[in-house]
C-alpha cells in the first residue's frame, strides 16, 4: 500500500564496505598524489614503534599563496577629546 511512498526495500543498493587494506591503499595513494605536487616538500617523520607518521607542512601552502591576505582587524574609533 505504501510502496509508492517508501519504495521497495528489496531494490535498495548494496553498499560494499571497504576493507582495512583497501582503505590504507586508497589513503596512501591520495597522500602520495598530494605530496608529489607540493614544493617545497614537507618533512615526513616515521614512528615505527607506534606505527604512525607525521607530516610537517610549510607555513604557507602553495594554494594559500594565491588567496587574498586576511583583512586587518578593525580598530575601535577613538572617543572624542573634550577640552
Amino acid at each position: 500500500m505504501f510502496k509508492f511512498l517508501f519504495g521497495n526495500k528489496a531494490s535498495a543498493p548494496e553498499i560494499k564496505r571497504e576493507t582495512q587494506r583497501e582503505t590504507l591503499v586508497r589513503a596512501q595513494r591520495e597522500i602520495n598524489e598530494i605530496l608529489a605536487t607540493l614544493s617545497p616538500k614537507p618533512k615526513i617523520t616515521l614512528y615505527p614503534e607506534e606505527g604512525t607518521f607525521t607530516i610537517e607542512l610549510p607555513e604557507q601552502m602553495p594554494d594559500e599563496a594565491k588567496a587574498l591576505p586576511a583583512p586587518k582587524p578593525a580598530t575601535p574609533p577613538e572617543p572624542p577629546k573634550t577640552s
